[in-house]
């Protein structure tokens, strides 16, 4: 027994450093640090550190900048108790103080260091040096000093040193674009000699007119060095967005206002050393001004394919089938994603074209963009809706998309692929009416009703009970009433199930229904102050009781169809200048909210359009 606890100590003895250094081992950091820019002629420090007891470091070669001093190490540790846990750190760091030799962009290889056995190494860095500052021209002050005493001495001795200087440019990444085409603004402060405490919230930015505007995410402010106009400054973007033009030829970009509270120290005749390093400083709010800028947009070439769905960028697409064969009655989903980098929220549907024998429904469209510095990218997703109502074979002709390629500078057009689809006739194909309901962008929903009704079965009463007055005396009545009731009543749902069954007069009915719903919503909406919910509730009250009122799939339907399919129907012309408006300014408002009119106009303008619509005839 003894010899097998002996020989059990013995092998945790051997095992434990193994598990203890192997368990050390995952835990090993070593990395390298250094400022991404420097400046030319002034030294900076590099710095490895590995937060384990560790030895032999071996630095990269540094062939582009020369060691001023180092390496130095320095090491630091630390002990806490939190909940009764005991919790340790230690941190060792190796630091060189470097000067570089020349202009340009330089990397520093990784380093290695040994810890417990093993070899580890760091990161990789990548430095730009930028040139000195450019010395400032010689003023008339400094030709004084050589005979104006102490005093003059003094001036020269200020004057060879920049004063502070704090601007703001406003950078464009194109000035020459065509019509949708991405645009990215960028607000970047520029300061050197200057401490800059804080920005206060008295920024003014222009309404971008013209413009449709996709906001960046403002991140939390981060300052890196830039060398303009022969001086070196601490630079930090502060607003940046994404533009599109949404018209041809020069639009004016207004300039914008901001405010930074600068750190300044208060002069005061100078008495002793001692007076300059105990000085006091006091917060000036200094206004900035960033230029405006003006962008040309060139309109799209001429020569537009005939399935040009206003996109301009660059563009993917592809389709899939839920199925190739299905029986009468079955729901069928063809899924079209469209996927790229451009103007994505301004992308028409593509409209599919279903054969005869379909049950069309609206688009199901799920939208997923991320807006970038690069412009807006992701993916449209569409699902087509259809219910088999005849059995045959059939083709579904494939989907075109087209765009305008802003790297290829021309047109694009893509195609699916056709699909062929067998329908078989249903089991209960021959017994059932198909009643169909349905709203706004959603899948319909779908009943199926029996058509039989059953009678009520009674027992005939003898003769001899029924005599008397009234109703008791007329036994024969009780045969009759059961009769004409089921009659009736078959009449009734015959009718209810007849009209029903036509989608066209549903959604004919529930058109204005729907829309008061839409515009209630709006309403809330607009006094809520959500502004982008509020535009694409009005959008989507306009575009779904048009879809319902005409009978046309809302996929289908552009302004342009819209105008000629009213005018078709006898519509007077100012009737359809004013459908025309409400939907152009819905559209234009939900995308470019700052450049709209009045919520309150929109709102009432498209409730004007809907009632006078329902007084219409179509």
């Amino acid at each position: 027994m003894r010899n097998k606890l002996k020989i059990v100590l013995l092998l945790t003895a051997w095992l434990l450093p193994t598990v203890l250094m192997q368990t050390h081992a995952e835990d090993v950091s070593f990395t390298a640090n250094a400022p991404r820019q420097v400046v030319m002629g002034k030294p900076f420090q590099l710095t490895f550190s590995v937060n384990q007891r560790a030895k032999d470091l071996r630095a990269p070669e540094m062939s582009d900048f020369d060691i001023v001093a180092g390496p130095y190490s320095s090491q630091s540790s630390s002990t806490s108790f939190i909940n009764g846990q005991r919790t340790s750190s230690f941190s060792l760091t190796y630091t060189y103080t470097l000067m570089a030799r020349k202009v340009g962009s330089f990397t520093i290889d990784p380093a290695s260091i040994v810890v417990g056995g093993d070899t580890y190494r760091s990161n990789a860095l990548k430095i730009t040096v930028l040139p000195a500052d450019e010395e400032p021209a010689p003023s008339s002050n400094d030709q004084q000093a050589t005979t104006g005493g102490a005093n003059a001495t003094q001036q020269s001795a200020s004057s060879s040193n920049r004063s502070g200087d704090i601007f703001i440019k406003t950078q464009v990444s194109k000035t020459k674009v065509h019509e949708q085409e991405c645009i990215l603004l960028s607000y970047k402060l520029y300061f050197a000699g200057v401490d800059v405490a804080q920005f206060t919230n008295n920024t003014k930015l222009p309404e971008f007119k013209g413009f449709m505007k996709q906001e960046l995410d403002q991140q939390e402010i981060q300052t890196e060095l830039e060398h303009y106009n022969g001086r070196n400054y601490q630079t930090a973007v502060l607003y940046r967005t994404l533009l599109f033009p949404q018209k041809a030829g020069d639009i004016e970009v207004e300039p914008a206002s901001f405010e930074a509270v600068v750190r300044v120290q208060n002069r005061t005749q100078v008495r002793s050393i001692f007076d300059d390093f105990f000085a006091t400083y006091s917060n000036v709010t200094k206004p900035l001004t960033a230029p405006g800028v003006t962008i040309h947009v060139q309109p799209l070439p001429a020569g537009k394919p005939a399935g040009f769905s206003g996109g301009v960028g660059s563009y993917s697409i592809h389709s899939s089938i839920s199925s190739n064969s299905i029986t009468t009655n079955d729901p069928i989903t063809i899924k079209l994603s469209i996927s790229g980098k451009g103007n994505m929220k301004m992308l028409k549907t593509p409209s599919v074209d279903w054969p005869d024998g379909f049950e069309v429904y609206d688009p199901k469209v799920s939208n997923n963009f991320k807006n970038t510095t690069s412009g807006v990218s992701g993916s449209k997703d569409i699902e087509y809706l259809a219910i088999a109502r005849a059995a045959g074979d059939y083709t579904i002709p494939p989907v075109t998309f087209s765009y305008y390629d802003t790297n290829e500078e021309r047109y694009k057009t893509y195609t699916t692929e056709e699909y062929q689809v067998h329908v078989a006739r249903g089991a209960n194909d021959a017994d059932q009416t198909v009643v169909t309901s349905g709203t706004y962008t959603n899948k319909e929903d779908i009943q199926k009703l029996g058509t039989d009704i059953r009678y009520i079965e009674t027992q005939p009463l003898r003769p001899n009970e029924h005599k008397g007055k009234g109703l008791n005396g007329q036994w024969w009545l009780w045969y009759l009433l059961p009769t004409i009731l089921s009659v009736l009543l078959f009449v009734l749902f015959r009718k209810q199930i007849r009209d029903n069954a036509d989608a066209r007069k549903v959604r004919y009915r529930k058109a204005n229904k729907v829309a008061q719903k839409r515009l209630k919503k709006a309403k809330k909406l607009l006094n809520d102050h959500q502004d982008a919910a509020f535009y694409e509730e009005i959008e989507r009250a306009a575009w779904s009781y048009l879809s319902d009122r005409l009978s046309i799939p809302q996929a289908n339907l552009t302004k342009e169809n819209i105008s000629g399919i009213l005018r078709e129907k006898g519509i007077a012309e100012d009737l359809i200048s004013e459908v025309s408006n409400v939907l152009s300014t819905a559209e234009f408002a939900r995308y470019a909210p700052s450049a709209a009119g009045s919520k309150s106009e929109l709102y009432d303008a498209t409730a004007k359009l809907i009632d006078n619509l329902e007084n219409t005839k179509l």
